[in-house]
């Protein structure tokens, strides 16, 4: 490994968290630097941009304390790699790979380069079986399968973070053995209390010992909040690839990383784009999120869980926008659902999951739940569309079918929707709950069904608009 030390005049300027360089000596981007103050204290940092003449350098660190005329940068002839090891598992590390939960360093089995590897995409899997999660408006109605890319799209205020939790603690490969699966959990530009509340809910829920938790707060290092998800990742590589488990990658808010990069972006001249991120803002993220999936012959996977909080809750915003492009799917989040009291308010209409139907059926799940899902969304659309229509003549007007559909919109949203944020519930109490629900509706209202499903399932106890006898099922 080289070890080139700068004289002491190399530096010649520092803006925020990058150190700009005279170029006197052969370097590559994203290699590794050793920063050096008058006090012998060493900074971490990284090559973010060179050109003929200038390096620029993403300290990882603080820069307060450095003085230009006594700085010296060492450059390390590699880029930064992350030592990484089965016993990773029940720590706690920083943004940037570091032992923070108190206990020894961790027995490196190799060290992985955090910028990854590409994945051939000859050689990339199709996601495929149902990972459960608990939380039924995603197990029933927009289904995780093993090795996709689902983000969850929020606002200021809403619970995504009580969410991510909830998922991290339940998450579960149904046909997985015990050992199988991981969470790696990465929280990017948090407050300290946010951090600290990940860590205790993930301790006391017993699920850390199966967990690699990454905290990167907000006090850090902005360069740092661009370094976490590929610490992360590295850490889930490893996990999947070598160890070959089932790794959730559950990551809280992108939005941070990116307005993280629009800010290092703008301190190095880059030329801004759409409401001032970088030109590149797509690509990088591609970088993080095309490092989820699986590959053939390889027994492990990694399936990723990103939150994005929209700024105004704009869906169109660059970050969820470009993020939807990349993704295969998204779970919307409510403030509508969220002012009423309904956690977690999760808005159906604009979710989906494009791979839900490789992870459910009679093989996965159950035989009627593509068919129970379809019918959920076809009956609750009918449901606000009478609720709009209401608004205007109202309910008193209204015929004794469509108040029907009214009283299913109200008790969907508080049964089905709404769950405790401690309530884990599996997929079979999920379809059950689902039949409950449409037992509320003539079964005349439901098209997306089979006959074989109605005299299994439907219960209905009274038909107000033929006369029909009531018919009772299973719930099996």
């Amino acid at each position: 490994m080289r070890a080139d030390v700068y004289a002491l005049d190399a530096a010649v300027r520092l803006e925020g968290p990058l150190l700009f360089l005279k170029r006197t000596i052969r370097c590559g981007l994203n290699e590794a630097v050793e920063i050096e103050d008058d006090a012998g204290r060493i900074r971490l940092g990284r090559i973010a941009a060179l050109d003929h003449d200038t390096v620029t350098v993403e300290v990882l660190e603080s820069t307060a304390g450095l003085a230009l005329s006594d700085t010296r940068v060492r450059f390390l002839g590699a880029p930064l790699e992350f030592a990484v090891g089965p016993d990773m598992l029940g720590r706690v590390f920083d943004g940037v790979g570091r032992v923070i939960d108190g206990g020894p360093p961790v027995s490196a089995a190799r060290t992985l380069r955090i910028d990854g590897q590409a994945i051939n995409p000859a050689a990339r899997d199709v996601p495929r079986e149902f990972i459960e999660t608990g939380v039924s408006t995603i197990d029933l109605m927009n289904s995780l399968v093993r090795g996709q890319k689902l983000p969850i799209f929020s606002g200021s205020g809403l619970p995504h973070d009580q969410l991510e939790i909830q998922i991290a603690q339940h998450a579960r490969l149904l046909k997985a053995e015990q050992g199988e699966f991981a969470i790696v959990f990465v929280a990017i530009g948090v407050p300290y209390d946010t951090a600290e509340r990940f860590r205790l809910a993930m301790e006391s829920s017993g699920a850390l010992e199966h967990t690699v938790l990454f905290l990167n707060l907000a006090s850090d290092s902005s360069t740092q909040r661009l370094l976490s998800p590929r610490y992360a990742l590295s850490a889930a590589e490893y996990l999947a690839f070598v160890e070959g488990r089932h790794v959730l990658v559950v990551m809280t808010d992108m939005t941070h990383y990116a307005e993280a990069m629009r800010e290092i972006a703008t301190a190095k001249g880059d030329v801004p784009a759409r409401k001032g991120y970088p030109g590149y803002l797509y690509s990088d993220l591609a970088e993080i999120y095309e490092r989820a999936g699986r590959i053939r012959n390889r027994h492990g996977s990694i399936t990723m869980i990103p939150v994005v909080s929209m700024p105004s809750d704009d869906i169109t915003h660059p970050i969820p926008d470009l993020t939807g492009y990349i993704t295969e799917g998204q779970i919307v989040l409510s403030r509508q659902l969220h002012n009423a009291s309904v956690y977690p308010p999760v808005d159906i209409s604009p979710s989906l999951s494009r791979l839900m139907k490789d992870g459910i059926g009679e093989d996965d799940t159950r035989e009627d739940h593509a068919r129970v899902a379809s019918q959920l969304y076809a009956s609750y659309a009918r449901a606000r569309e009478i609720r709009n229509l209401a608004s205007i003549i109202g309910p008193e007007e209204l015929s004794e079918a469509d108040r029907q559909f009214l009283a299913f919109a109200d008790r969907f949203e508080q049964r089905f929707v709404g769950q405790d944020e401690e309530e884990d519930r599996n997929i079979i109490e999920t379809l059950n709950i689902a039949w409950e629900l449409l037992s509320m509706l003539g079964p005349q209202h439901l098209t997306r069904v089979t006959d074989e499903d109605i005299a299994r399932y439907h219960h209905w106890e009274e038909s107000r608009d033929n006369g029909r006898k009531p018919q009772k099922g299973s719930h099996g």
